[in-house]
């Protein structure tokens, strides 16, 4: 095996980019049916980064009890899925678009709703591991 494969792992590439398009491909249909919902908040990237959050929390706690899984799940899940699901970057335009058209008490509920929402969430995500497991 050459230098370069040891690099660049073609399975773990494969689960990154498998999972990537699938978390993307979920982000966007929540997109789609969420954000008609509510002029002001744009209620599909919030579920994206909600469920992401829960599910990050999860996936760190699980992987933790579980050190022997293949290293390609930990990165079809975490890094590929859950990346692809969640989204600073829509997140942070969609606030700032709130703040360019002087929505400020919308733009700040937005901020804190993602930041505190989503680290609540992987708290409770880790939470319920360690309960079911005890």
């Amino acid at each position: 095996m050459s230098d370069h494969a040891h690099h660049f792992p073609v399975l773990a590439l494969v689960a990154i980019g498998v999972g990537a398009a699938l978390g993307a491909w979920l982000r966007w249909w929540l997109g789609l049916r969420l954000n008609p919902l509510l002029a002001h908040l744009p209620l599909g990237t919030l579920a994206a980064n909600l469920v992401g959050g829960y599910l990050i929390g999860v996936a760190v706690a699980f992987f933790a009890f579980r050190p022997g899984l293949p290293p390609e799940l930990r990165l079809f899940i975490v890094t590929g899925f859950l990346g692809g699901l969640t989204t600073f970057s829509s997140f942070s335009a969609e606030v700032v678009q709130l703040i360019d058209t002087a929505r400020y008490a919308w733009a700040a509920g937005a901020a804190a709703l993602h930041v505190l929402g989503s680290l609540t969430m992987t708290a409770l995500g880790m939470w319920s591991v360690h309960v079911l497991r005890n």
